[in-house]
């Protein structure tokens, strides 16, 4: 249930970034942004290569890919990055979610 949790966070923190983007809040936006990232950081060094083979891998490039346009949402101050990011990890999760507890390791 780690993994549900992270992803929870992570939007969450999103979620919070936009807000506080929306106010003008800059440093609590920013704080949020790296909260999110490292999050996102978390959720890619879980990741068993191995094991999980081309999966974990496509997994880690869109982590990547995730960390590096919360990045520049932050520096760009664009919420509609923060939309996508958040897009993303939600649809991850309902993968996530829809996965059989037995098959999570």
């Amino acid at each position: 249930h780690l993994v549900q949790m992270l992803m929870e966070g992570a939007l969450e923190r999103i979620a919070l970034a936009k807000a506080s983007m929306a106010r003008n809040e800059i440093a609590m936006k920013g704080q949020n942004i790296s909260r999110a990232i490292n999050i996102v950081g978390g959720l890619q060094g879980s990741l068993n290569k191995e094991a999980g083979g081309a999966i974990a891998e496509n997994l880690s490039n869109l982590y990547d890919y995730m960390a590096r346009r919360l990045l520049i949402a932050n520096t760009q101050n664009d919420e509609s990055i923060l939309d996508e990011v958040s897009g993303l990890m939600i649809e991850l999760k309902m993968g996530w979610d829809g996965i059989p507890d037995e098959f999570k390791h």
